[in-house]
């Protein structure tokens, strides 16, 4: 595994693999760590930066014939790509999810999922017995209580998982705003799904567009 500080600490979009497990109407009938509009405008955000940086995107379901289909936003970043069924409840023991991870050979994963405490905890635990580098989106992912979403956390990062938000593994895949072929991308989305950020980004863009007042 990585090491935890330094630079290679990073995530890096070449090295980064992005998995998202259960974002369906069973999993958000009992979302009530966040509010789930919050959690829905997050995931969403956070797959379409992934589509920004090309950062491979894996999307799970579980038993979708009775858990219902993947939520229509997050469906709609990637409307050629159909999910992945699965009956285990580990997305990781499922080898049409490891495989296509394995092939890449990339070991920056990124999970974000509904719920914390099982669908995120369980595969988050086993990649990292085989030697990767687990970062859990913790303001995608959600619980069916505040208390089941905080302790799965803190399960995970003593297991050696890194907590990040949506937008902080935005900021990591750009890294350097002069990387112009990506910033008019990601900025796009931080409009769209980044809240204050994204009103205060318009603002600084109006401000910009906006000609100086003549001195006298």
């Amino acid at each position: 595994m990585a090491a935890k500080t330094g630079l290679d600490a990073l995530l890096r979009p070449e090295d980064s693999f992005l998995v998202l497990i259960d974002h369906q109407p069973y999993q958000v009938a009992n979302l009530n760590s966040h509010e789930p509009m919050m959690i829905v405008n997050n995931v969403v955000g956070l797959a379409k930066a992934a589509k920004v940086f090309d950062v491979p995107t894996i999307l799970t379901t579980v038993i979708e014939e009775r858990g219902g289909y993947l939520i229509k936003g997050l469906q709609d970043v990637f409307p050629d790509q159909k999910p992945i069924n699965r009956t285990f409840i580990n997305t990781w023991e499922d080898p049409a999810v490891t495989e296509i991870v394995k092939k890449s050979g990339r070991k920056q994963l990124v999970f974000a999922a509904l719920w914390t405490e099982v669908c995120l905890a369980m595969p988050t635990i086993q990649a990292l017995g085989e030697g990767y580098d687990v970062f859990i989106v913790t303001d995608a992912s959600g619980g069916v209580s505040a208390e089941a979403h905080d302790m799965a956390v803190r399960r995970m990062v003593a297991a050696g998982a890194v907590p990040i938000t949506w937008m902080a593994v935005a900021s990591e895949w750009q890294r350097d705003w002069a990387r112009e072929k990506t910033a008019t991308s990601l900025s796009s989305v931080v409009l769209e799904h980044g809240g204050a950020s994204g009103v205060a980004l318009a603002w600084e863009l109006q401000l910009l567009a906006t000609t100086p007042p003549a001195r006298g």
